[in-house]
């Protein structure tokens, strides 16, 4: 009996280690927990700290409030056709700078970043100039709904570009010319192989397009003429909002962004994940 209790005692003293931190690895961490919470989480609790201060009802009326849910739906449905958009267009523009060779490539790979670079309220001058009432191209997008798809476009272009692009050059050409070997189409080459392989960088591409919509400002300020139920966003209508000394209200339509923005984020990673495990 002795000698299967001390034969037991090594195999339950034995304990897994909880983290393998090193002195220098806490420091580091914790320097990156002060610097997020200062920069990120603190300043989305004050947010949602104002918007709770008074209570459910003034949150409900501030979110509901006839002008202030006009703007919600048309900016939340321009940011979801345009990340729909960006999805198709961004991926093909990625597989044409990856896969193709063709004169003014590297001008190209220049032009994509420009939406980064470009402060947006010069965007807005740019886009307005085009499409503004005295268009060259005969094409009036200005004071119109039009204008908010136009201006989401324009920022949001490289995001899933620049996401799916370094995926895609770390693929394995082998592997799909030996799936086209055994006979495979190329639909079911990347619908097995490529696709499950680019879905986490196009989920997360598709993440950045429709947060930096929603959020977008500078470049409608020209361009939409800010005409309440027609080109007015959820940014303005925030504006207002601080303008007219109601910081609850604009907290409230910040605070419901947030819950939105948070919403699409957690629905494209549970897609990646599935589209990656089927593939």
């Amino acid at each position: 009996m002795s000698v299967q209790i001390e034969a037991v005692r090594p195999a339950t003293a034995r304990r897994t280690p909880t983290h393998n931190l090193t002195r220098t690895s806490g420091i580091g961490l914790g320097v990156t927990m002060i610097w997020f919470s200062l920069l990120v989480l603190i300043p989305l609790a004050a947010v949602v700290a104002t918007a709770a201060a008074g209570g459910w009802d003034g949150f409900w009326r501030a979110i509901t409030n006839e002008q202030t849910a006009a703007a919600i739906r048309v900016t939340v449905t321009a940011a979801f056709a345009v990340t729909l958009v960006n999805i198709v267009i961004g991926t093909m523009i990625s597989w044409v700078l990856v896969r193709d060779r063709f004169p003014g490539k590297g001008l190209l790979e220049l032009v994509i970043d420009i939406p980064f670079a470009l402060p947006t309220i010069v965007a807005g001058l740019v886009l307005l100039s085009l499409y503004g009432n005295d268009s060259p191209l005969g094409l009036h997008f200005a004071n119109t709904k039009w204008s908010i798809y136009l201006a989401f476009l324009f920022v949001t272009l490289p995001f899933i570009v620049r996401t799916v692009q370094p995926v895609l050059e770390e693929l394995d050409q082998e592997i799909e010319e030996a799936a086209a070997s055994l006979g495979a189409s190329r639909f079911t080459t990347f619908r097995r192989i490529i696709l499950p392989a680019l879905v986490p960088a196009i989920a997360a591409g598709a993440a950045l397009s429709f947060a930096r919509a929603v959020g977008e400002y500078g470049s409608l300020v020209l361009l939409s003429g800010n005409l309440p139920f027609e080109s007015e966003v959820t940014s303005v209508r925030i504006l207002s909002a601080i303008e007219n000394d109601n910081r609850a209200t604009a907290a409230s339509i910040a605070t419901l962004l947030l819950l939105i923005s948070l919403l699409v984020i957690v629905v494209l990673d549970i897609v990646q994940r599935r589209v990656a495990r089927r593939g």
